[in-house]
C-alpha cells in the first residue's frame, strides 16, 4: 500500500475532523446564539448613546467619537482572527475572545464612573471591544470551512449569520425596555452577562479545559500555521474585479455602520415621544426575512440560468442603490410612521448585500476567500470609523439629519457604480485545480 501524498493526507484528516450531524446541529445553534450575543454587545452603545450623552454632557462630535471607536479596534484584527482560527481552531478563538468582550461589556458602567474622564474610558472600552470582536467572523469562517460538510455549509453559514439580525433585534427590544425601566447601565449588564453565560455553556458542554490550555500554549509558543496555501497575491490585487469587490464591501459596510450607529439617536431626537422599542425593533424584524429571501432569490435566479455576475449586480442594486433611496427619504419626512417604514426598508434591503458582494468574494477567490474577506472587511471597518465620525460632525455642524442620510447615499452610490462597472464573477485566484464560474 502506497503512503498518502501530503495533500491527500490533509484531505483525509479534514474529513475525519468534520462534525457529525448531531455535533453540527449543536454547534450551529450555539454559534447562532453566539452571533446574536456578539451583536447584542455591539449595539448596546448606540442604543444607550442618547442617555449617556445626557448624563455625561457629550455633544454630537463626542458621541460620534465613542460610537466610531469600536471600529478603530474592529478593523485591526480581521486578518488575525482568520490566522488564529487556522492555528488553534476557530471555536477556541471565538470562546476566548467572547469571554473578554463579555466581561468588558458588563463592566462598562463601572468604567464610565471610574473618573471624570468619561469620554476617554468609554472610547478605550469600545476600542477593546472592537479588537476582540474583530476576530469573530474570520474565525467563524475558518471553523465552518473545516468542520462542516460542503453539502451542508451554505445552510449552516446562513443560519449562524442570522444571529446578527436577531442580536440587533434583541438589544433593540430588551435594551429599550431596560433603558426605560432601569437606566442605561442595565443594557450593558444584560448583554455582557448573557455573553459570559454563553461562554460558560460552551466551555462546559462543547469544549474541554484541555482544548483551551492547548490553544493558549500554541499562542504562547508561536507555533507555525498548520496549513499552508500559496496564493499569487500580486496578481490577485492587480485585478479590477477584486478592487471592485473591496470597494463595494467598503461602501456597504460603511453605510450599514453609519445607520446602525446613528438611527437610534435620530429617532430619539426627532420623535422624542415615540417608544424606543418600535424604532429599535421593527427595522431588524424586517431585516431577518429580507435576508433569507435575498439568499433564496439569488440561488433561484442562478439555477434558472441567469449569469452569476448579473445576479450579484442585481443584488447590489437592491442592497446599495434602492436602500440608499429610502435612506434619503428619512431626511425628508416629519412623520414617525413613515420614518419607521423608510428605515425598515433601507435596513432590510441592505441585507441583499449578503447575496451580492459577500458571495462575490467567494466567486473571485474561493481558495483564499477568508483572507480576502478579512481585507475587504478591514477596509469596511476603516470606512465605518470615518463614516460614523463624519456623520456626527455633519449633524453637529449643519444641525440637520439630512446631511447624514446624504452621506449614506453618496457612499452607497460610489460603491454601486464601481461594482457595476468592474465587478466580475470569474475566478482570479489562478488555481489550476478549480474551474471558473
Amino acid at each position: 500500500m502506497q503512503p498518502l501524498q501530503p495533500e491527500e493526507a490533509r484531505r483525509d484528516g479534514a474529513e475525519d475532523a468534520q462534525w457529525s450531524r448531531p455535533e453540527c446541529q449543536a454547534w450551529t445553534g450555539t454559534l447562532l446564539l453566539g452571533t446574536c450575543l456578539l451583536y447584542c454587545a455591539r449595539v448596546s452603545m448606540p442604543v444607550c448613546t442618547v442617555s449617556m450623552s445626557q448624563d455625561f454632557g457629550w455633544n454630537k462630535k463626542e458621541a460620534g467619537i465613542v460610537l466610531s471607536s469600536f471600529f478603530w479596534g474592529y478593523c485591526l484584527t480581521q486578518v488575525v482572527g482568520g490566522h488564529l482560527g487556522d492555528r488553534i481552531g476557530g471555536e477556541k478563538v471565538i470562546v476566548l475572545s467572547a469571554s473578554a468582550w463579555g466581561f468588558i461589556t458588563a463592566a462598562t458602567p463601572l468604567l464610565a464612573h471610574l473618573s471624570s474622564a468619561h469620554l476617554v474610558f468609554m472610547t478605550f472600552s469600545r476600542i477593546l471591544t472592537g479588537l476582540l470582536q474583530g476576530v469573530y467572523f474570520p474565525a467563524l469562517t475558518s471553523l465552518l470551512s473545516q468542520k462542516v460538510r460542503e453539502s451542508e455549509r451554505a445552510f449552516t453559514y446562513s443560519a449562524v449569520g442570522a444571529g446578527s439580525q436577531f442580536g440587533t433585534l434583541v438589544t433593540g427590544a430588551m435594551g429599550s425596555l431596560l433603558l426605560d425601566w432601569y437606566g442605561w447601565p442595565s443594557v450593558f449588564y444584560f448583554s455582557g452577562g448573557l455573553t459570559l453565560l454563553w461562554v460558560c455553556y460552551v466551555y462546559r458542554y462543547l469544549l474541554s479545559e484541555k482544548d483551551l490550555i492547548l490553544a493558549l500554549g500554541v499562542l504562547a509558543q508561536g507555533l507555525p500555521v498548520s496549513r499552508h496555501t500559496k496564493v499569487p497575491w500580486r496578481q490577485l490585487f492587480r485585478k479590477p474585479s477584486v478592487w471592485a469587490a473591496i470597494s463595494s464591501q467598503l461602501s456597504s459596510a460603511c453605510s450599514f455602520f453609519i445607520l446602525l450607529s446613528w438611527l437610534p439617536t435620530f429617532f430619539k431626537e426627532t420623535f422624542p415621544s415615540s417608544k424606543g422599542w418600535v424604532f429599535n425593533v421593527v427595522p431588524w424584524l424586517v431585516a431577518i426575512p429580507a435576508s433569507l429571501f435575498s439568499g433564496f432569490l439569488s440561488d433561484h435566479l442562478i439555477n434558472q440560468g441567469y449569469r452569476t455576475i448579473a445576479v450579484r449586480k442585481f443584488m447590489q442594486v437592491m442592497g446599495l442603490g434602492l436602500s440608499s433611496v429610502f435612506a434619503l427619504c428619512l431626511g425628508h419626512t416629519s412623520s414617525f410612521c413613515k420614518s419607521v417604514v423608510f428605515a425598515s426598508a433601507s435596513i432590510g434591503l441592505q441585507t441583499f448585500n449578503h447575496s451580492g458582494i459577500s458571495v462575490n468574494i467567494q466567486d473571485l477567490a474561493p481558495s483564499c476567500a477568508g483572507f480576502l474577506f478579512g481585507v475587504a472587511n478591514t477596509a469596511g471597518a476603516l470606512a465605518g470609523v470615518v463614516g460614523v465620525c463624519l456623520g456626527g460632525y455633519l449633524i453637529e455642524t449643519t444641525g440637520s439629519w439630512t446631511s447624514m442620510f446624504n452621506l449614506v447615499a453618496a457612499v452607497s452610490s460610489l460603491g454601486l457604480c464601481t461594482f457595476l462597472l468592474f465587478g466580475e464573477a470569474q475566478r482570479v485566484d489562478l488555481s489550476p485545480t478549480h474551474e471558473d464560474l
